[in-house]
């Protein structure tokens, strides 16, 4: 439920409905901004009168959301949500932001080697693999809180904000102390208690869409973010599983206009996990910034052919670059600008 009041409602006559609600067992979220006051209740609003609530003072307008994302609707917040981080970086503004780095970090010279190179190229955000969630039991895991560590040593050398994956609660505060962005990936997208924990934190999260989601689900997930208290979501297509075998996932390009009209969360497009094939990457990241994204992460490695993990997906530096400069040329014409 959406409760707006009206311009010359005092504060005094928001504290009063508000103390009504809160004792009555309702949650408030505000989303008020310089023009207007408005918040939102949170719980089984099934049980109150809308009527009731519009009598009180200085109120101008009483609304039931109709969608099970409340807080994630753009019926609650019009304006985008814009997520800023330390380092000045903004997600949601009118910037496109890429982010770029190894699948995993494999050692310092290998992450030093490629932050600086995806730096120089544009890249404002570094990524990274600590620990690894893969499919076989007997591959790479990851370097753990070590390499954790490690990416946030070489991004404070080069003024870079980083993102990586949070497999379990039981690693959230060594995240909270080194992470700019805490990554829940695809096969977590639904783990209710990691999404509670997260949203319990003041770091921003990238909630990438699982695998056979719907928008709805996805959006549902996040929720469960804002809801504990962290409203710095950022949503990540990247792909979902459908018949189709020639690329690794299906890219649901069409998921960004959806979650555009949907909701007023940032949301960021994944093309190396989406196609698995490094050969697709630049034309699907120049679409991710026509259809309107706030950015990408992208997978880039200085030799993939020994990567230990994802390397058919992962672009060469020098690719890299090219990629970064059709970018730019192609945000001249854009909402959204590449600024390198």
């Amino acid at each position: 439920m959406i409760i707006q009041m009206k311009k010359d409602a005092t504060k005094e006559d928001v504290v009063k409905l508000q103390e009504f609600l809160k004792e009555k067992g309702f949650g408030i979220k505000d989303a008020s901004s310089d023009e207007v006051t408005v918040f939102g209740v949170l719980g089984d609003v099934k049980t109150l009168d809308q009527d009731q609530l519009s009598v009180f003072p200085g109120v101008a307008n009483v609304a039931r959301i109709s969608s099970p994302y409340k807080l994630a609707s753009k019926a609650f917040k019009q304006n985008p949500t814009t997520v800023t981080l330390k380092n000045g970086v903004t997600i949601g503004a009118d910037e496109f932001i890429v982010m770029a780095g190894p699948c995993s970090v494999e050692s310092e010279e290998q992450l030093r080697i490629i932050a600086t190179q995806v730096k120089e190229s544009g890249a404002k955000i570094l990524r990274g693999g600590v620990f690894k969630p893969r499919t076989s039991p007997y591959a790479f895991q990851g370097l753990g809180i070590e390499g954790l560590k490690l990416m946030r040593k070489i991004a404070d050398e080069l003024g870079l904000a980083i993102v990586t994956e949070l497999m379990g609660t039981e690693h959230l505060e060594e995240f909270v102390k080194y992470v700019d962005i805490i990554q829940i990936g695809a096969r977590n997208m639904q783990n209710f208690d990691l999404l509670k924990a997260v949203g319990k934190t003041n770091v921003p999260v990238l909630l990438k869409r699982g695998l056979s989601s719907t928008i709805e689900e996805w959006l549902m997930s996040a929720e469960y973010i804002l809801a504990n208290g962290n409203d710095q979501v950022i949503l990540c297509e990247r792909g979902i599983r459908t018949f189709e075998k020639y690329t690794r996932n299906t890219l649901d390009i069409s998921a960004v206009l959806a979650i555009k009209e949907l909701s007023h969360l940032p949301v960021i497009i994944d093309p190396s996990h989406a196609a698995g094939r490094w050969e697709m990457i630049e034309s699907l990241s120049l679409a991710s910034l026509a259809v309107g994204a706030d950015g990408l992460i992208v997978e880039v490695h200085h030799q993939p052919e020994l990567a230990l993990s994802d390397g058919a997906q992962s672009l060469k530096p020098k690719k890299f670059d090219h990629m970064m400069k059709r970018l730019e040329e192609l945000s001249t014409v854009m909402d959204k600008k590449v600024k390198r």
